[in-house]
């Protein structure tokens, strides 16, 4: 299979440029090709192959009908992020982390609970029989709860995998997910410790050229694996229906045999002479 990127297309991202010298993380150090005026160079040749990696691992999990979440707080990287992960219908957030969102999953499941409740009390008539000021809270309570749990209404269980852009700033969900054996895929720059997480793709997690390329292959690679899974999908019904479509006719032609046979029978037993009646001996 071809390689989904290239070193030109990286470098025309910029995402070769790592953090000052002073601000890099040792375990770094396989990944840095060399220092400029004080930054550190990433080697865009192991970004390919980081990235290839984990596009394929990522592209199976979709595949295999399980959620991918993707985390991106910083400013640079929400509005990215969320546009592109919207296209292939997977969770996101990209406002705030919030705390135990894996580790105390139940919780975060009856707050987005919660929010179905009043978007109900909207449409069931409740609001009519309210005051303002209370109509107010509620609205309010409902925006608040939408900016932090929008994204991940829709996630009924625990996510297959995690996406990140940049783990020093999202330390926490990289701990939770750890904790819960969560696979983690992230971009990883000099500043970071790619050990942390399980895919880790060296690159700057900083430029908004280079958040954009690489969540772009990401994605592509999610929406491939989701087209393959339907492609997969279709086929198996088809197929079914043909079995079922054969047993049907295998069925038919028995039963026809059976009552052709049935009817020879009939036939048979009909033609043959009778027995003549034994005489009475007086």
């Amino acid at each position: 299979m071809s390689s989904r990127t290239n070193f030109n297309e990286l470098l025309e991202a910029g995402s070769h440029f790592g953090h000052l010298k002073r601000k890099w993380n040792p375990a770094m150090a396989p990944y840095i090709f060399t220092e400029k005026n004080g930054i550190h160079i990433i080697d865009l040749n192991k970004t390919v192959v980081k990235i290839n990696e984990a596009a394929d691992a990522l592209k199976q999990i979709a595949k295999s009908g399980k959620k991918i979440l993707f985390v991106a707080t910083k400013k640079q990287a929400k509005d990215i992020v969320s546009e592109k992960v919207k296209s292939i219908g997977m969770p996101y957030v990209t406002e705030r982390w919030p705390g135990g969102m894996l580790t105390n999953f139940a919780t975060i499941r009856k707050a987005v609970k919660k929010m179905a409740t009043i978007d109900k009390m909207s449409t069931d008539g409740t609001f009519n029989n309210i005051s303002k000021k209370e109509k107010l809270q509620i609205s309010r309570e409902r925006a608040k709860l939408e900016t932090n749990l929008g994204s991940i209404v829709d996630l009924t269980r625990l996510p297959a995998a995690l996406f990140i852009v940049d783990i020093y700033k999202e330390h926490i969900a990289v701990a939770e997910a750890k904790r819960l054996n969560i696979p983690t895929f992230a971009i990883v720059d000099t500043n970071s410790d790619p050990n942390a997480v399980d895919y880790a793709i060296p690159a700057n997690d900083d430029a908004s050229t280079s958040i954009t390329l690489i969540t772009s292959i990401i994605t592509k690679a999610i929406e491939e694996g989701l087209s393959e899974r339907k492609v997969d999908k279709d086929s198996a019904v088809a197929e079914e229906k043909e079995n079922a479509k054969t047993s049907t006719v295998e069925a038919e032609a028995k039963l026809n045999s059976s009552t052709e046979e049935g009817d020879a029978t009939s036939e048979k037993k009909a033609a043959a002479p009778g027995k003549k009646p034994r005489r009475k001996i007086n």
